[in-house]
């Protein structure tokens, strides 16, 4: 037999999905029979597997030490709390934190989440921090997985939202993907932008070499892109030392598609600085020999919450929180960079 105690951070969270994330090796079918034949049962009695929990409820699951071990797979997490892995500097990078919500201001060159399986994403990052400081345990990973609620690319620092707990996963992601949250970007663009705009544009994604196609026009067709919107303002634009005109732009998303906004500023003329995939060579090389640029200038620097969010994110409600520029930015665009933040 073994016995789950729910502790807050699973507060709200409905039985079988909690039997779903422990069992995670375990089809639904044989859940729904267990809970049925009172192999799995909740505070001592029979449930559906519709309950939503509580802190303090226990769940039994009355099995062998082999079916559960046959079911439950390997221990989640067990490399991501080894001296080797763990990341001394990731308590500086945190900008908020409350019992359900780290706010972190991610470096360029780390992955939101992994893309393979033997990848070290912030999210391992944030679970190793919470393994450490106490916060989370082994067993309560099985029923509960804290994780990012809105992705970064790789080369992309600044501001990642995770949930720590399940209503902070829920709530955070539902205002993500409402677009209820105001996030704004601080990119460095070749050329000269001198008013604010919004631009409308149509996206492809050709996923087998991972790069946004972009259309300034749309032909009417079904199938021919997703249109996106593009907010941008000038903050000042100037000449550097090597005669190449750039400008700093704040940018909002009024859509939100994969490489949006590198590849939408590319396709106008004005490709971020640093970025390989969509920039201009010539300015990038500049740049890297100059200032050591080795990622695109693009930082997502700002968020702000709605007036009214749900408790108990609701010590949310109306927050703006904002994110350091990383040095070779701020090295990159001097006292105009003051003007932004």
């Amino acid at each position: 037999m073994k016995e789950i105690i729910i502790t807050p951070a699973q507060d709200g969270q409905k039985l079988i999905t909690a039997a779903a994330r422990y069992l995670k090796e375990a089809p639904d079918g044989f859940l729904y029979k267990m809970l049925r034949k009172k192999n799995i049962t909740l505070n001592g009695k029979k449930a559906t597997g519709k309950e939503h929990l509580k802190t303090g409820d226990v769940i039994r699951f009355w099995f062998s030490d082999e079916t559960i071990a046959r079911f439950t797979g390997e221990e989640p997490a067990g490399e991501e709390c080894t001296d080797q892995d763990f990341v001394p500097d990731f308590p500086e990078w945190i900008l908020y934190e409350d019992e359900n919500v780290l706010l972190v201001n991610k470096p360029a060159g780390i992955l939101s989440q992994k893309a393979e399986v033997n990848d070290v994403s912030l999210n391992e990052m944030v679970i190793d921090y919470l393994l450490r400081t106490g916060q989370t345990s082994m067993q309560q990973l099985q029923l509960l997985r804290p994780s990012v609620c809105n992705r970064l690319d790789r080369n992309t620092s600044g501001i990642v939202a995770v949930g720590k707990t399940h209503m902070g996963l829920r709530l955070l992601t539902e205002l993500f993907r409402e677009r209820d949250i105001h996030k704004e970007y601080l990119c460095l663009v070749c050329g000269r932008i001198d008013r604010e705009d919004t631009l409308h544009a149509w996206w492809e994604k050709d996923s087998a070499g991972n790069q946004a196609h972009i259309s300034l026009s749309h032909d009417g067709s079904e199938g021919s892109g997703k249109e996106i919107i593009t907010k941008i303002t000038p903050v000042r634009s100037r000449t550097d030392e090597n005669g190449n005109t750039v400008t700093l732009l704040k940018v909002l998303l009024i859509t939100g598609r994969s490489h949006q906004i590198r590849a939408h500023l590319s396709a106008l003329g004005h490709p971020v600085i640093g970025d390989a995939k969509y920039g201009n060579r010539t300015v990038n090389r500049y740049y890297q020999r100059t200032y050591g640029v080795k990622s695109q200038l693009l930082h997502a620097f700002r968020i702000t919450f709605p007036d009214q969010t749900a408790p108990p994110l609701d010590m949310l409600a109306g927050m703006t929180v904002t994110a350091p520029l990383p040095k070779v930015f701020a090295g990159c665009i001097g006292e105009i960079g003051e003007m932004a933040l």
